[in-house]
């Protein structure tokens, strides 16, 4: 082997090893796609595993988890997640998060509908591995107003929830205020909080897959309406909290934050 054959290699392995990185880091190659899909089925299926599972185990093992743990577990499994496989997909892991960063601008319209069916799927897929291994039905898993209270009282609260969860999510991926890895901290600790103070009347779910789930393996949709409107009506008056705050979206800190990129990239909002 010649000198200019040994010094040309180790150059050619590292242009490699540096489009194959930028390849992957591009949220826009199409190529990458699946991992962003099998990212959000993953981290959705770990979230409701855990969401779903406590009231499911609870049942199989009476008085074994209370109420705090229960709702502060879902929210330590998000900053989990978003900490390990935020910047592969952008750990939305919730239809209404989805919904919200494409309606303020910060990711592509196109992608939507991939993130939600992935979604639905990883949260039906962790409520039939509870089912299989607990032999409980996933109806204890899911969400439903508190006895002696209307569905539209639980559907106000989850709107209301779902308010607050979007505008911290949207407020830690803005230019102005990010804070990095921080959100993960944010988010997770919004969720574990809505949860002690209000989940006894909603279940605080806040995320219309972390109740289809559940719901769809245990085939009862009753109640199902409550945890797809409020979210979704709590998504929409979010968005626009956003413009009154910081104004227009689809800044590059908040895109790469929405899609998962590592770097500066322009608007998306023209997607």
């Amino acid at each position: 082997m010649s000198a200019r054959q040994d010094t040309s290699d180790p150059g050619s392995i590292a242009r490699f090893e540096r489009d194959e990185r930028t390849r992957i880091e591009n949220f826009s190659d199409p190529r990458q796609e699946w991992r962003r899909l099998f990212a959000e089925l993953l981290g959705t299926f770990f979230l409701v595993l855990v969401a779903a599972g406590a009231g499911m185990m609870d049942t199989a093992f009476p008085s074994s988890i209370n109420r705090s743990a229960a709702v502060v577990a879902p929210g330590l499994m998000v900053m989990a997640i978003i900490l390990f496989m935020g910047k592969v997909s952008g750990a939305h892991l919730n239809p209404a998060v989805s919904f919200a960063f494409a309606l303020r601008g910060d990711f592509p319209w196109r992608r939507v509908p991939g993130y939600i069916a992935v979604q639905l799927v990883g949260a039906t897929l962790a409520a039939l591995f509870l089912h299989a291994v607990l032999n409980i039905s996933s109806l204890h898993g899911s969400n439903y107003p508190a006895t002696g209270y209307s569905s539209a009282a639980a559907m106000w609260i989850e709107m209301i929830l779902t308010l607050g969860l979007i505008s911290v999510i949207l407020g830690t991926a803005s230019g102005a205020q990010n804070v990095g890895i921080l959100g993960a901290f944010g988010v997770g600790g919004y969720i574990a909080l809505a949860g002690l103070w209000a989940s006894p009347l909603s279940g605080a779910s806040m995320n219309p897959a972390r109740t289809f789930g559940p719901d769809l393996v245990a085939n009862n949709f009753t109640d199902f309406w409550v945890y797809a409107v409020g979210p979704i009506v709590g998504a929409i008056l979010a968005v626009a909290t956003a413009q009154v705050l910081r104004g227009r979206g689809g800044d590059g800190d908040a895109a790469a934050a929405a899609q998962g990129t590592l770097g500066d990239y322009k608007s998306t909002s023209s997607n």
